[in-house]
């Protein structure tokens, strides 16, 4: 049984350091995966302003389409700005090996990252990127510290200065946080405008890396009734082969 527990934590482990990050506090992300409205509007950021770097290799044109209540025409005259067909997948046109040599790393490919970081994170991340002149491209981030992508929704968020705070641990060390940010340049949102719009834009990758969640939500209730009645039929069963012993 030791053993056993052992393993649970080291499976357990992985899964809470993604979760609490390198020590800014995550956000909890405000997301509705019955919103069509909400996921149609992620679907819109991303396309404009992801997927230049990110493809989403897992996902079909059309079958976004469907499932956030859009037609195919409307995906194909709003959505695709390549000569894609609407039956694609969700790829990009940006060159790996260039890209490594842009960014340092090729952007990946974000089919699966809200399953893998979390929709609180993601959504922390897009929220807390601030001024760095000494980062390549002007901007750092509290989420993930020296993260290679630039702030690429600065003109909608604006600019950020980070406030910091020296703290202490009880070994008397000593290390520098972010707690906070202030308004440096306006964007074209307001902020609490930005912040609805990053929930659809999260929104939209946790439906990308799980397409059948609502499908598999509704298909659990049933089952579950299905063998709660089982349950009843076979203690009822059971009662009737064993009555006669005893």
């Amino acid at each position: 049984m030791k053993k056993i527990l052992i393993a649970l934590a080291f499976l357990v482990l992985p899964g809470l350091s993604l979760a609490a990050g390198p020590g800014y506090p995550l956000l909890t992300a405000p997301i509705d995966p019955r919103n069509d409205a909400s996921l149609q509007r992620g679907a819109q950021l991303y396309v404009n302003y992801c997927m230049g770097c990110h493809s989403l290799e897992h996902q079909r044109f059309n079958r976004m389409a469907r499932d956030i209540g859009l037609t195919d025409e409307q995906v194909q005259d709003n959505l695709i700005f390549t000569g894609a067909k609407v039956g694609d997948t969700m790829q990009n046109a940006m060159p790996k090996a260039e890209a490594r040599g842009w960014f340092g790393v090729a952007p990946p490919d974000l089919s699966l990252i809200a399953r893998s970081r979390g929709v609180n994170y993601l959504y922390t991340y897009m929220l807390t990127f601030y001024e760095d002149p000494s980062r390549p491209f002007g901007a750092n981030n509290a989420a993930f510290p020296n993260a290679g992508m630039p702030h690429v929704l600065w003109d909608l968020q604006g600019m950020q200065r980070a406030i910091f705070e020296t703290q202490t641990d009880a070994e008397g060390n000593e290390t520098t946080v972010v707690t906070g940010f202030e308004l440096a340049q306006p964007g074209s949102m307001t902020q609490p405008q930005y912040r609805e719009a990053m929930a659809d834009l999260v929104n939209f990758l946790s439906y990308v890396g799980e397409p059948y969640y609502l499908e598999r939500q509704r298909i659990g209730v049933w089952v579950i009734l299905f063998l709660g009645l089982a349950l009843v039929v076979f203690y009822l069963l059971k009662k009737e082969y064993w009555k006669d012993v005893h």
